[in-house]
Parts: structure tokens; C-alpha cells; sequence
């Protein structure tokens, strides 16, 4: 717990660094007439074609659900994740996600001068309203990100627990910091940084196929690193997995402590029975429990403070905010030809004082949603280490509904068979 506690905090105390860090797009290799592209309108394709996606998305999470839940066959998950591999990796591209429709959301309700179609919604909602009933089984077998690293899964490794926890804060920053840049229409960080969409369209800068290709890499060693490590969208499907009604089980009938599970989940998704030593531990844990429960508003707060802190240099993402700053401290670099940016700022027609009021707007949203992500990030690192001395009574091995990808490998390892009706 200690060891924890100490990751916990030296990830917050560094974590202005990481929000800091600016975002700079290589200078296109052009002489002239280049247009800059819009990433934040990413709807290019014809009404009916996305509305077959929806189609298929359900046809997809009705199947996964019925093979998890009811059919039991991990093999029938296995082909239908190839097929959504397929289909809504290569054929489709990767592109309009469950994942990174969060974004989209987020920018209409931002700016009320961005519509997102019906289909945009249904690919965001669908795969929540199945984990609230169901559990993940959009992650078992109907994201393409996570098909596609569950596939080179060789010789998976168990994390420590400590470790595990950690890596877990990450996908919460991730997602605070993509609705911050959503809502202020600075840039979708998510599709940006896409580590698959690149192989999927056979197309993205170099950088890009190495993370790619590094995460792939890694998962056959760690169980799907992007969805555990990573994916902000995951947050989500956690929360409403662990309220749902029904979820995949191990074994279809009464446990029979044989153990042959502890080893089958690649993800450390797997809760063992609750041992006597944690009994009598969590008795003694009470005082930890007050005490951490008394510190979550301290965490809000410096979060808060930290985000407050960080609005200024988060901000400078912003393309107005980044020229603005840099033609009022660096004037000269108006006759700079190569200066792609500053170019095509003085062509557009715009006004310099334009310029420097719509940057003081879009600095003010920044200051407000950096203190919102701030707080935001400080509870859930509250939240983490409360969680830590929550007991939880267990009599048998299970799923937890929170971490299980519904993927169905436990239950192949399980020797109890299905009652006969």
C-alpha cells in the first residue's frame, strides 16, 4: 500500500509536466498551397453507410452477448472479433469509433455550431447501454482497437498489483484531457494518436506505425496494453460494467475451488476468494479508511489547483492561442516564407487584434476546463486509494465486472459443466 500511495503521488506531483507538453504538427512538404486540414470534422462518409454501421455495431453486440452470456463458447467470440477485425478495422477504417466518438459529443455540446449525426450518438451509446447490461462485450468483440491486440496475445505476464493500479490512472488523464481539447475545439487527441488507425488505412506518419507496431509488440506479452493502459473510452465502459445486471461468469454452475482459472485471464481481470488473513486485516483497516475518505477533498482541491495552474501552457495546443503568442513576442517571423503557420494566418484575411481576442476566449476555456479536468483527475486518485482499503468479501473465483473484457478465455479453463436443464 505504501509503494502505491508513493506511485500515486509521484505521478500527480509530475503531472504538469506531462500536461504541458505541447502539441506541434510536422511542417507539411510543400512550397505552396497547402491547406492546413480540419481534424475535428470527421464525418466524411455517406448517411447510409454509417447507419449500416450501426447496424452491424448492434448486430455485433447482440451476438458477443448471447456467445458470452448464454452460449459460453470462447471460440465463437474469437471468430466474431476477426470479422469486426475486418470489417470495421481494414474495410471501414477504424473510423467513426465507439472510442473516439466521445470527442464528437463533447464539441456539440461545446459549440453549438457542431451537429453530430444520429449515428455518431448510437456508436457512442450502444456499447455503454450493452456493458451496463451485459458487461464489456463491445471490448470482447467489437472494438477493432481491442480485437486487434488481442489477437497477438502469445505469452501474457501478471503485473503486480501496485503497477497495475498506476498504469490504471493514465486512461483517466487521457480522457479528462481529450474532452478538455474537444471542448475547446482544439484538436481530437484521441484519433490523433490512434496507435491502429494507421494499420488499419495502411497510411500514417512513421511515428505513428512505430507506436503501432510497439504496442502490438508489447501485447503479446501484456494483455491489450491500450485498453488497460490507455483507452479513455474504457473508462467508460468500466463504470457501467460494474452495475451490470447480468455479466459472464466463469463457471455456469457452483464453484469448485479448483483453480484452474487463476492463470486463464491474460488481463488480471480474475477476483480471488477473500482470505482470512484479509478478514481479520480489514478490521484494522478502518482508521486508513477514515482517513483516506478525509483526504478526498484535499485531492479535489490540489487537482483543481494543479489544472488552474496548467491552463496556461495546456492552452498553447490551441492554434490561436500558439500564433498569437508567437507573433506578439516574435513579430519578425512575419517575414518569415517558411513559417507555414504564420503564412497562412496573413493570407486568410484575419486581423491581428481577431487574432489575439479569439485566443483570449479560448484561454479563458481553457482556464475553466483545466480546473475541471484537475479536479476531476484528484478524485479519481482519491478514489483509487479509498478503494484500497474497501473490503470485499469473496467465497469463489469471478470476473471483475469492472476490469473483465468478457473475452471468454476462463471459461474454457473451467471443468464445471453446464447444468443439463
Amino acid at each position: 500500500m505504501k509503494k502505491l500511495i508513493y506511485i500515486l503521488l509521484s505521478l500527480y506531483l509530475l503531472m504538469p509536466a506531462v500536461l504541458y507538453g505541447q502539441q506541434r504538427f510536422p511542417k507539411p512538404e510543400f512550397d505552396s498551397g497547402y491547406e492546413q486540414p480540419d481534424v475535428i470534422a470527421p464525418e466524411p462518409r455517406a448517411m447510409g453507410l454509417e447507419y449500416f454501421d450501426v447496424l452491424v455495431l448492434l448486430g455485433v453486440l447482440s451476438l458477443a452477448s448471447w456467445l458470452a452470456l448464454k452460449k459460453r463458447s470462447r471460440q465463437g467470440i474469437l471468430w466474431l472479433s476477426i470479422f469486426t477485425l475486418v470489417y470495421f478495422g481494414f474495410y471501414r477504417e477504424g473510423c467513426i469509433c465507439s472510442v473516439g466518438s466521445i470527442q464528437n459529443l463533447v464539441l456539440s455540446f461545446a459549440d453549438p455550431a457542431y451537429v453530430i449525426s444520429a449515428t455518431v450518438l448510437l456508436l457512442f451509446l450502444l456499447p455503454l447501454i450493452f456493458a451496463l447490461f451485459f458487461g464489456r462485450t463491445f471490448c470482447a468483440a467489437g472494438c477493432p482497437l481491442g480485437v486487434i491486440q488481442d489477437l497477438v496475445i502469445i505469452q501474457p505476464v501478471s503485473l503486480p498489483f501496485w503497477l497495475r493500479k498506476t498504469l490504471g490512472l493514465i486512461p483517466y488523464i487521457y480522457l479528462a484531457l481529450a474532452v478538455l481539447y474537444a471542448a475547446t475545439g482544439t484538436d481530437f487527441i484521441i484519433c490523433r494518436y490512434d496507435p491502429f488507425v494507421g494499420i488499419y488505412r495502411m497510411d500514417a506518419p512513421y511515428t505513428m506505425i512505430v507506436l503501432g507496431v510497439a504496442f502490438l509488440l508489447m501485447g503479446m506479452f501484456v494483455g491489450r496494453p491500450y485498453c488497460r493502459f490507455f483507452c479513455p473510452y474504457g473508462v467508460l465502459l468500466k463504470w457501467m460494467s460494474k452495475f451490470s445486471r447480468w455479466h459472464l461468469t466463469i463457471t455456469p454452475a457452483h464453484c469448485i475451488q479448483c483453480k484452474l482459472c487463476t492463470t486463464s485471464c491474460p488481463f488480471d481481470a480474475i477476483d480471488y476468494p477473500s482470505e482470512e488473513k484479509a478478514i481479520a486485516g480489514s478490521r484494522a483497516g478502518a482508521k486508513k479508511f477514515v482517513v483516506y475518505a478525509v483526504l478526498v477533498p484535499v485531492w479535489v482541491l490540489a487537482g483543481a489547483f494543479v489544472g488552474m495552474k496548467s491552463h496556461t501552457m495546456l492552452s498553447r495546443s490551441n492554434q490561436d492561442v500558439y500564433l498569437a503568442e508567437l507573433l506578439i513576442k516574435h513579430p519578425e517571423v512575419k517575414s518569415d516564407p517558411d513559417n507555414l503557420d504564420v503564412q497562412t494566418f496573413l493570407s486568410s484575411g484575419r486581423t491581428m487584434e481577431t487574432l489575439v481576442e479569439d485566443a483570449r476566449i479560448v484561454r479563458k476555456k481553457f482556464y475553466t476546463g483545466s480546473i475541471i479536468a484537475g479536479a476531476f483527475i484528484g478524485l479519481v486518485i482519491a478514489m483509487t486509494l479509498l478503494n484500497q482499503v474497501i473490503y470485499r468479501r469473496r467465497t469463489d473465483y469471478q470476473p471483475n465486472p469492472g476490469d473483465c473484457y468478457s473475452c471468454g478465455r476462463c471459461m474454457d479453463y473451467c471443468p464445471v459443466e453446464k447444468p443439463k436443464k
